[in-house]
């Protein structure tokens, strides 16, 4: 499956996602400590399971096709159709003047996510994809969880300081202010 792919992710414990040769990516997954819920229920699982959850709720994300164990130190993988699109990162590194057009729609956009209980420990601008159509969704949720109703302001809280750490990590050319104070606005007026 492997031959002719392209690593793009890696870390100190080895690789992480491949893009193989017919377009479709593999995610790799270990587990942190021999004593885990992810014994039961894998990292690849939860990956797919989220997916299969923003979808139900009409958000464009990765499309799930097949999950792996791979060996008996509790590695597992998924393979899935990745989310067509440019990430806002490579958007704004490529265009910053883009952030004032953009603003508005992506605020909508995590209002909708607080709104129906999605809360996606790592929502940052290198996980959210804009499609050809200006529709965007979400990559990289693994460590994403549903709630049953809209996200407390706690939670809301972190979400947006998250947002704002790796805003301030990859020095992207982003007005955090800007975006919660039309986040407040859009959910006050909207």
């Amino acid at each position: 499956m492997l031959q002719g792919a392209a690593l793009l992710e890696k870390d100190s414990f080895g690789p992480k996602v491949y893009q193989l040769t017919d377009g479709n990516m593999l995610k790799l997954f270990r587990r942190k400590r021999l004593l885990s819920s992810a014994s039961f229920r894998p990292h690849s699982q939860r990956f797919a399971e989220n997916a299969h959850s923003l979808m139900a709720l009409g958000i464009p994300t990765v499309q799930p096709l097949q999950l792996y164990r791979l060996d008996g130190s509790g590695r597992t993988a998924v393979l899935y159709r990745p989310l067509a699109g440019a990430t806002l990162a490579r958007i704004l590194q490529a265009q910053p003047a883009s952030w004032t057009d953009l603003t508005p729609k992506l605020a909508s956009f995590i209002n909708g996510l607080h709104e129906l209980g999605v809360y996606f420990r790592s929502l940052h601008l290198g996980n959210i994809v804009m499609s050809d159509n200006g529709e965007l969704g979400l990559i990289d949720i693994s460590d994403l969880r549903m709630r049953n109703r809209p996200l407390s302001k706690p939670f809301i809280r972190r979400n947006r300081e998250h947002f704002e750490k790796y805003v301030r990590k990859e020095g992207l050319p982003v007005d955090v202010d800007l975006l919660w104070a039309t986040c407040d606005q859009l959910g006050t007026n909207g």
